[in-house]
């Protein structure tokens, strides 16, 4: 714990050297494509941080000034899995963001979607040491936190204080400044495991990068996707990207719950190629120009030509009805919006006032999506694009762009974390589990 405590306030403190420097790159690695984003901070008050321990939501004066994307090489289901293709990909993608920003960027906010995140809610209460409420009461709160057991090989990702109660005045986005006797706090955190953190890091690192801040895909996809209403009354975002598919809920402008599910767009089109026996560069192909997820009668009369150079006339001359197409494409995405429906359940999504979801990434562009997903996934359904972001081409705005969108919110309004706080070497054992989005149900 001690060593990704100190990590990630090396961290933050890289990110403030570049912000001061003006500049900074905003990398998604994930399985189907590596997208880089060059931002320029500009005005005197680069550094003013988003007030308090806050959200996110909100433009900052930052401009996107290079991007550039490539096919992801050597990662699998979001994790690295080959060093020195993916290392090879990114330097790709980096390059190609510098050259159009006409700047050398030396630090990167990478963000991620495997590692099988875990999402857990602590709670601590401690008593104000004076008449006022200080960071160091803040401090001393979250360290008061009930940390569970997660096992000595996954790391934390994201620690977030997401609400303040003091004495029986609850519901506070920062309570430093207050009057008051009692200080107790509810803390989001998600682990992951060490391995895929320390292999990104790693790899990153080879490409004459310095990390300065590391983020949950579905996290920052959430950020970009859910409107600030959304994010206030409570909503889910799915995001369906190539490997994985990452589920976060937020509540309060707070994320409240993360999971993810192992599959992805890349699934469907792997079932596509063994399904009509085509290399997977012509099923991914065939899936963007021709897929679908609801036939019509049109569909049965539609034929698509499938193509091929195996040099057999006969076989690569093969011609299906986009009906075939979808049959193959639908029971791969039922069965991922399924899994995504068991891990809103297991949150206990249903609790929460406002049941509204939004399908973003990738796989969100599939047609018919927004006709199936609400008889799986409940009837408030949306699909969502990321934030307009000033600088950021057209051909990056679509849901396809939303991790990388959010990351450069991220990096803009990063929100308070365990680690900006000089926390009290006392740790206390483990107890509490999932609090967090019991308090809300119970306070909301």
């Amino acid at each position: 714990m001690k060593d990704l405590y100190a990590t990630q306030r090396a961290m933050r403190n890289i990110r403030q050297a570049a912000m001061q420097r003006g500049v900074i790159a905003i990398l998604d690695v994930g399985t189907s494509k590596i997208a880089c984003l060059i931002l320029r901070f500009d005005g005197p008050d680069r550094l003013r941080e988003s007030d308090g321990v806050g959200s996110l939501a909100g433009q900052s004066r930052f401009r996107v000034i290079g991007a550039a994307t490539t096919r992801s090489r050597g990662m699998r289901f979001g994790e690295v899995e080959a060093m020195g293709e993916t290392e090879r990909a990114i330097r790709t993608a980096v390059q190609a963001a510098q050259k159009m920003a006409a700047t050398r960027v030396d630090h990167v906010i990478a963000c991620f979607s495997g590692g099988g995140s875990r999402s857990y809610g602590l709670d601590g209460s401690v008593e104000v040491a004076g008449e006022q409420v200080t960071e160091q009461d803040v401090a001393r709160v979250l360290a008061a936190c009930e940390v569970p057991d997660y096992g000595a090989e996954r790391d934390v990702l994201h620690a977030q204080p997401v609400n303040f109660a003091l004495d029986h005045r609850s519901g506070m986005g920062d309570p430093r400044g207050q009057i008051g006797n009692v200080l107790t706090t509810d803390m989001h955190m998600v682990t992951v495991d060490r391995p895929t953190i320390q292999n990104l890091l790693h790899c990153i690192k080879r490409c004459d990068l310095e990390v300065a801040g590391l983020a949950s895909s579905s996290y920052v996809s959430g950020i970009s996707a859910l409107v600030e209403d959304e994010q206030e009354l409570g909503a889910a975002c799915i995001d369906l990207g190539g490997g994985t598919t990452g589920v976060s809920i937020f509540m309060k402008k707070h994320m409240i719950y993360a999971d993810s599910v192992r599959m992805g767009g890349d699934h469907v089109t792997g079932d596509i190629s063994m399904g009509l026996s085509v290399p997977f560069a012509t099923a991914e192909r065939l899936k963007t120009f021709y897929g679908g997820l609801v036939a019509t009668g049109m569909d049965d009369r539609e034929m698509i030509e499938i193509g091929g150079q195996t040099g057999d006339w006969e076989h690569d001359r093969r011609a299906v009805s986009r009906a075939e197409l979808i049959a193959i494409m639908r029971p791969r995405v039922e069965e991922i919006l399924e899994e995504v429906r068991s891990c809103l359940d297991a949150a206990g999504f249903d609790h929460l006032p406002s049941q509204q979801i939004v399908l973003t990434g990738g796989g969100s562009q599939i047609p018919g999506l927004d006709t199936l997903a609400p008889k799986i996934l409940g009837q408030q359904v949306r699909i969502g694009r990321p934030l307009r972001v000033q600088g950021l081409p057209q051909a990056a705005t679509g849901g396809a762009f939303a991790s990388a969108v959010g990351l450069c919110l991220f990096a803009a309004h990063p929100q308070d974390e365990w680690w900006d706080f000089e926390i009290p070497a006392e740790r206390y054992p483990a107890r509490s589990l999932k609090r967090a989005v019991r308090w809300f149900k119970d306070n909301w």
